[in-house]
């Protein structure tokens, strides 16, 4: 099954059905279920900015798994426009039935790549 990488606390949000658009820099033609892969990089200042913009309840910066599968979602659709609060990219996979499941350690990769676990 396909997994794509994201940084936390990013990678958290979608698989507790907080962020319903993951942004990048590229389109994908993919459609359907993928795994959430939490990269080993924890992202600082977007911790910070999801603090200061937005109003949802995330754990402390310690506390997020790195390195591993953490959630099961689906990709509907690619965009360049949505009205979703989440939307700052150029593209945005929207993404649908997003869940956490257990941890997973698991070697990341970029783009989308394939795992079987």
């Amino acid at each position: 099954m396909k997994a794509l990488s994201i940084r936390q606390p990013w990678a958290w949000l979608i698989a507790h059905g907080i962020k319903d658009i993951e942004n990048r820099n590229w389109s994908t033609d993919f459609r359907g279920e993928f795994f959430i892969h939490a990269s080993k990089t924890f992202d600082h200042d977007g911790y910070l900015f999801i603090k200061r913009n937005f109003d949802v309840i995330i754990p402390k910066s310690y506390e997020y798994s790195l390195g591993g599968i953490i959630g099961l979602a689906e990709i509907i659709d690619c965009v360049t426009s949505n009205s979703s609060e989440w939307f700052f990219g150029k593209y945005g996979f929207l993404i649908k039935n997003a869940r956490a499941i257990k941890f997973n350690q698991v070697r990341g990769q970029q783009s989308f790549f394939n795992i079987n676990i």
